[in-house]
């Protein structure tokens, strides 16, 4: 197999710069004293997390602003006309003495003067609203794009773990042969597999396996990783198939091998059937021999199989075992 073929595309992701420079330092008026791109995971949460107590706090007063508001326009109408008609009473109260003309001039006066607070309230109001909304949509501006960056970067973290874990269930495949792994994987549909059947152990097979690619196929010796293997180049969509019964113990992708499924036949011997292009292969269940563990890939009408021995931990020439 090629190592391009066999080099996976995840191996880009490990470039990401998933930690940056010295914390950024968030000023009072909510700017960014750093770029996104220098920051780290937890720079970005420090910083998402205090532009979110500035949104809310905010939002909290903002909210407040618009009850309040509405409260001292309605004070205001009410006083404007209060102060309306007692200046249109005029000299009116002076029927009543000259200290009721002075009370009423003194009322026209309070009323003027509370008027004229309520209209600079409104005023100031009206003004802390408009520096809120202002603030607000700043902070929200500098927020929006910090948290699209944060979950791409929680993205590519999750598909390097996801990537990592694949890797250690590969390589516990070829360490639990004594022990159902937990690791279980299903893609396409559901196949029934053959019985297991009787005999003795894989090693009595050598020379009597079948290829794992019924039909022709193109074959040809291969050197992966310092060992032994083999390509199957057949058409895209070909059956892949178990050259003998065993218990899947791996199915899912590879940093090296793509979509691959292994074996154990026992004996500490394993199959690997790799770059496969579907699998209906379930981790923990025996497939008995020539029962389907996938189909080939497809590279443009025609795809490869890359097939693999394992025995007691070490890579061996499959030759031998195919008849080859």
């Amino acid at each position: 197999m090629s190592r391009s073929r066999l080099t996976g595309p995840l191996l880009a992701l490990a470039t990401l710069a998933l930690a940056g420079a010295a914390p950024a330092e968030l000023p009072p008026d909510g700017t960014l004293a750093a770029s996104p791109a220098s920051t780290s995971s937890a720079d970005f949460d420090r910083l998402l997390d205090e532009l979110g107590r500035k949104e809310a706090a905010l939002t909290a007063e903002l909210d407040g602003i618009g009850p309040e508001l509405d409260l001292v326009r309605a004070r205001t109408v009410a006083r404007g006309r209060a102060y309306v008609r007692l200046v249109r009473a005029g000299f009116l109260p002076i029927g009543g003495g000259f200290d009721a003309l002075v009370d009423h001039a003194a009322k026209v006066e309070r009323t003027r003067q509370a008027l004229e607070r309520d209209l600079g309230k409104e005023k100031s109001l009206l003004h802390r609203q408009a520096e809120l909304s202002e603030k607000l949509g700043r902070v929200r501006a500098e927020k929006a794009p910090l948290e699209i960056q944060r979950e791409a970067m929680l993205r590519a973290r999750t598909v390097l773990i996801e990537a990592e874990e694949r890797r250690r269930a590969f390589d516990r495949a070829f360490a639990s042969s004594a022990r159902p792994s937990d690791h279980v994987a299903i893609y396409g549909a559901d196949v029934g597999p053959m019985d297991a059947e009787p005999g003795a152990g894989f090693a009595s097979l050598r020379g009597r396996l079948p290829l794992p690619i019924a039909g022709r196929s193109e074959v040809r010796r291969v050197s992966y990783q310092g060992g032994p293997g083999l390509e199957l180049e057949a058409p895209a969509g070909a059956t892949v198939r178990s050259v003998a019964t065993g218990r899947v113990v791996f199915a899912d992708r590879n940093e090296g091998y793509g979509l691959a499924v292994i074996l154990d036949h026992g004996d500490d011997y394993f199959t690997i059937y790799a770059h496969l292009g579907a699998t209906d292969a379930q981790v923990g269940t025996t497939v008995g021999a020539g029962a389907r563990v996938g189909v080939v890939s497809d590279d443009g009408g025609r795809g490869t199989l890359y097939f693999e021995l394992r025995h007691e931990g070490g890579t061996i020439d499959p030759g031998p075992f195919l008849g080859l």
